[in-house]
């Protein structure tokens, strides 16, 4: 054990938590007790030589000897060796993307909370996509860490929500912000060479405002701005949470390189000058020739005011494009904040008043004790507010799930929900929301018949079993099981599916529908055909009594015709279900018809010839390639109907289509049967 201030420290009770920054390597020890965080020792070195930019390490050998001196020099002065640390990921490393994503609907349909996240689910894959196909390197994948929706669509007009609408096209406009995974494994890199084990990984920004904007204030619309060397860290709190990370490609070398090509420095000296503008009011150096300069603070800040205001307005210009707007107020930290009269400056350019926008130190922060060298200034901000992170979340930097029986691990930077899971596997967003099959439009006799296709069903979310959503928190270890939704049916309809809903009446004991052979586009066609998109279908019905006897080959004159138990005449209008029977007039009832009356010419042309009373009419056939044998006395030919006496079919029981061919032709009922012909009768 070792001791600080008088009291015995163990190494499992201390926090270590590493900065790793552009210009220099903080490391921080301290520990909770007592509602407050106690920082028991600290170490800061500057880097010899540039070995990371902005804020990306690129020389791991070189970062991990001045992260490991930071280490020794700690456990020198502790007595006990560091095993454990907290980090930060840069959030100078944060990338953006934006994308416009959009999808058609069923209109008939409200748009819920569903629809919407699976839109924006599918904007963030595609920006991701998006990113790493533009990156410089093929490889290089992202953590998706925050978005912001900026516009939505329906039906192509702008909307602000688009909850509760009805429309057949959405869309939305998606600002997306990611994080390299090369940020994180560069870093774990570091912290293996030097012997440690990383037990929390945070945000840079997230640490940052951990400590400079407690929850308390967060209802309120702020922005943290962590102003590096080389790019400037952006975080924007509102309605209680962080709902927006960004990153500035500008800080504080733009204010180095403007002073060294002002007054002729070396870069080194430039900087150095820079830091000591907000400390005194008169400066001393020479330049690069050796000529010498005596300024005032003022002065210098004048001859490169340019660069500071335009410093300001490309933060201001993040600012905007992530909150949409200027926020209520703004806190600076981060040594590039300490420039005299930058916080002016973006003030002006956000339109808000100067008390407004403030540089903020390390004694704002609350319930915190120095044991040591009080840290003091805005750039020791983000280094204690790892370790306090660290302290008061000491969930692991990564959650690991399941996602349909796949391990992932996520970045734990912020509250985890299943679609972040979805985000992070490549899950297709349009997998989530089932779209209504495919319609049908046609027409009948130049009457148009739409049929709308089936509904989709939306997907099905368990987490650990319960029924969940795209907005359930998920935690470490949840297991996620996902059921894809699926399609509504497109419209598949044969012609004879069509028509089973067409009149048909009971001809002497035989089902028999009106509806005459149909066309379709013109041809005929059998009747599994599967009607298009846009068929005209034209038919003819049988609608009087003389027209049906026709297609029987029976005259009315020769029989009399029974409905439904009553007699009728040639015009009788037929009507769906009719019960028709005929009864045969008898041979000299049949002569005396022919022989008498103004017509007797016409009927006796029109009579087919029929063999005698005592003659029997014998054909042989094939059905199903047995052989059939018509034998019944008649006094007309055979058609088609009549081998239903002769065969063991039941028609009354549908099993799937009725197929007649006749000689391998298809067939109506009243077609001609000959001797010798072969007849198929089936479901098909």
């Amino acid at each position: 054990m070792a001791e600080a201030g008088g009291q015995r420290i163990s190494p499992h009770e201390v926090m270590f938590s590493l900065d790793i920054g552009t210009r220099n390597v903080v490391g921080v020890v301290g520990r909770w007790e007592e509602d407050q965080f106690t920082v028991i020792d600290v170490e800061v070195i500057e880097h010899p030589s540039r070995s990371m930019y902005d804020g990306q390490i690129h020389d791991i050998d070189k970062v991990a000897a001045v992260a490991e001196c930071v280490k020794n020099n700690l456990e020198g002065r502790l007595g006990f060796s560091l095993r454990q640390v907290a980090i930060a990921a840069a959030g100078r490393a944060l990338k953006t993307y934006q994308v416009h994503v959009s999808r058609e609907l069923d209109i008939t349909k409200t748009i819920d909370k569903r629809v919407i996240d699976s839109l924006e689910i599918e904007g963030i894959q595609k920006a991701q996509q998006a990113l790493e196909h533009e990156s410089a390197d093929k490889d290089t994948k992202y953590y998706c860490v925050g978005y912001t929706v900026i516009t939505y669509y329906l039906n192509d007009g702008i909307m602000t929500t688009l909850k509760g609408h009805r429309g057949d096209k959405i869309g939305a406009d998606i600002l997306a912000t990611f994080l390299p995974h090369v940020v994180v494994d560069s870093l774990y890199g570091v912290m293996e060479r030097i012997g440690l084990d990383v037990m929390n990984l945070t945000l840079e920004p997230i640490a940052a405002i951990h400590v400079a904007i407690p929850p308390k204030l967060r209802l309120l619309n702020l922005v943290l701005i962590d102003i590096g060397a080389g790019t400037s860290d952006i975080a924007i709190t509102q309605d209680g949470t962080v709902v927006a990370y960004a990153m500035a490609s500008v800080a504080g070398d733009e204010i180095t390189e403007a002073i060294a090509k002002t007054f002729l420095l070396d870069f080194d000296s430039a900087e150095k000058l820079k830091i000591t503008l907000n400390k005194k009011e008169k400066h001393h150096f020479s330049d690069i020739v050796g000529i010498p300069y005596e300024m005032t603070t003022n002065e210098i800040i004048e001859r490169i005011s340019d660069v500071i205001e335009g410093l300001a307005a490309e933060i201001a210009e993040k600012i905007i494009n992530y909150n949409g707007k200027a926020p209520s107020a703004v806190f600076c930290i981060g040594g590039g904040s300490q420039i005299p009269t930058f916080t002016q400056h973006l003030a002006n350019k956000l339109g808000l008043q100067k008390e407004r926008v403030v540089v903020r130190g390390t004694e704002i922060i609350e319930n915190i004790v120095f044991q040591c060298e009080k840290l003091e200034g805005p750039e020791f901000i983000t280094p204690i507010g790892i370790g306090l992170i660290a302290l008061k979340d000491r969930e692991q930097d990564f959650i690991h799930i399941h996602v349909n029986e796949t391990a992932i691990k996520l970045l734990n930077t912020k509250q985890m929900y299943v679609s972040d899971a979805l985000i992070r596997i490549g899950y297709n967003a349009r997998k989530l929301i089932g779209r209504r099959g495919k319609g049908l439009n046609y027409f009948v006799n130049g009457v148009q018949k739409v049929i709308a296709g089936e509904p989709g069903e939306a997907a099905k979310i368990f987490i650990n079993g319960a029924l969940g959503s795209l907005d359930t928190k998920i935690k470490n270890r949840d297991n996620i099981v996902i059921e894809p939704a699926f399609d509504g049916k497109d419209v598949r309809i044969s012609l004879n599916e069509l028509f089973m809903e067409a009149k048909t009446v009971q001809f002497n004991g035989l089902d028999f529908k009106l509806m005459g052979e149909p066309l379709i586009n013109g041809k005929p066609a059998a009747l599994n055909y599967i009607i298009q998109e846009g068929d005209q279908i034209t038919y003819r019905e049988i609608q009087h009594m003389d027209e049906l006897l026709l297609r029987f080959q029976k005259k009315m004159e020769l029989c009399r015709v029974f409905v439904n138990g009553e007699e009728v005449q040639s015009d009788y209008l037929l009507k769906d279900k009719d019960q028709i029977r005929i009864e045969e007039i008898e041979a000299e009832q049949e002569k005396d018809i022919i022989h008498c009356g103004a017509d007797t010419e016409y009927k006796m042309e029109n009579t087919i010839d029929q063999p005698k009373d005592d003659e029997n009419h014998e054909i042989l056939i094939y059905v199903n390639n047995e052989p059939i044998l018509l034998n019944a006395a008649k006094k007309t030919p055979y058609i088609f109907v009549d081998v239903f006496n002769y065969i063991d079919f039941d028609r009354t029981k549908v099993q799937g289509i009725l197929i007649l061919k006749l000689n391998d032709q298809r067939a109506n009922y009243t077609d001609l049967i000959q001797a010798g012909d072969r007849i198929e009768i089936y479901w098909e």
